[in-house]
């Protein structure tokens, strides 16, 4: 697997950055750099507090080897055109390093924090992404912009708003999918996609891979050419006492997964439906001190894979090695000694 971080590398607990501790921007390019020194394979961002392309252009000024990729960048508030540009110029400046994670964000923010209209997801992020390499197409190879779909119709592009040529054009888009119709459309169109971190390994086994596969077939493609890319959700620490802290936040974090219905799913297909239905109606009423106490034990070690540092690589291959071509895990990395430690679990993942 390749292994990649959502940074900060030494301001969270390993996997679990809260939606209030985000990046600080200026430190971004030394992050990047650090994460490249322990020899991790990509860094990642994901869009919530700072413009992800725009923190990736640090990245990529700062490092030389890493991949560098956005997590998930939303696409439906971006016009396909834009979105083109945005990667056209990182991949330009990372020298082909650049990955391109796409989201397509739940109904409320799509019209309520983007005021944009609402359309079904998995055959509006279908046209987006053909639009999108349409506009790559022409700037790459002269091909005249002409995409029509139900979503887009693209046909015109002038010199002054053509880039030209690059080195790399052949930027990989990953996209972020859950449900079944999503799997089926990251298979048809996709290079990589990237599953939530509520996803156990029995629901990658009988919901996304078989739905990926009937995507992949729809359009004659390789399954093995699509990555599958995990957020898994980790819980580590240096020793038992410190993990135990750890699991506290972990409990909080499936507590809260649990009563979000579009996470449902997934707990359905292991007999927790029912819990979840109850832990929704105490989110509803505003009692997320209790959610935590939803989670059983079983629960907990089934969604979360939880170790100290001496057992998480052990861990993550046992859950993951053969289900995901690349993982994204950190721990904290403060000091040489912490570099060296994460380097070695790191040689241990599959």
């Amino acid at each position: 697997m390749i292994v990649e971080s959502l940074l900060p590398l030494g301001k969270l607990d390993p996997g679990l950055r809260e939606p209030d501790t985000p990046l600080d921007i200026r430190d971004f390019a030394e992050l990047a750099a650090t994460a490249e020194s322990v020899g991790l394979g990509a860094v990642l961002v994901e869009e919530t507090k700072d413009d992800p392309f725009q923190l990736l252009a640090l990245g990529a000024t700062g490092t030389s080897t890493i991949q560098l990729g956005t997590s998930v960048a939303m696409a439906f508030p971006r016009s396909p055109t834009a979105t083109a540009l945005s990667a056209w110029s990182l991949s330009k400046l990372s020298n082909g390093r650049f990955i391109l994670g796409l989201g397509t964000q739940v109904r409320a923010h799509i019209e309520r924090r983007f005021g944009i209209p609402w359309h079904a997801p998995a055959p509006w992020i279908r046209d987006y992404v053909g639009a999108m390499r349409a506009v790559w197409d022409c700037w790459q190879n002269g091909t005249k912009l002409d995409y029509q779909s139900e979503h887009y119709k693209l046909n015109l592009m002038v010199p002054l708003f053509n880039p030209g040529p690059i080195d790399h054009p052949n930027i990989p888009v990953h996209v972020a999918a859950i449900g079944p119709n999503m799997c089926a459309v990251a298979g048809e169109v996709a290079d990589g996609i990237r599953l939530h971190p509520v996803c156990t390994p029995k629901f990658i086994d009988e919901q996304v891979l078989p739905n990926l596969a009937l995507g992949a077939a729809r359009t004659k493609r390789n399954l093995d050419d699509i990555e599958v890319c995990m957020k898994p959700l980790i819980g580590t620490a240096p020793d038992e006492e410190a993990l135990e802290r750890v699991i506290r936040t972990v409990r909080a974090r499936v507590g809260f997964y649990l009563s979000t219905p579009s996470y449902r799913r997934t707990f359905e297909l292991h007999g927790w439906g029912d819990i979840a239905v109850q832990a929704s109606s105490l989110a509803r009423n505003n009692q997320w001190d209790d959610l935590p106490g939803m989670v059983s034990d079983e629960m907990l070690h089934t969604v979360a894979t939880i170790a100290t540092y001496d057992n998480i690589a052990a861990a993550i291959n046992d859950r993951y090695s053969g289900r995901v071509d690349r993982i994204e895990f950190s721990i904290p990395v403060q000091t040489p000694d912490d570099a060296d430690r994460f380097r070695g679990i790191l040689e241990q993942i599959d």
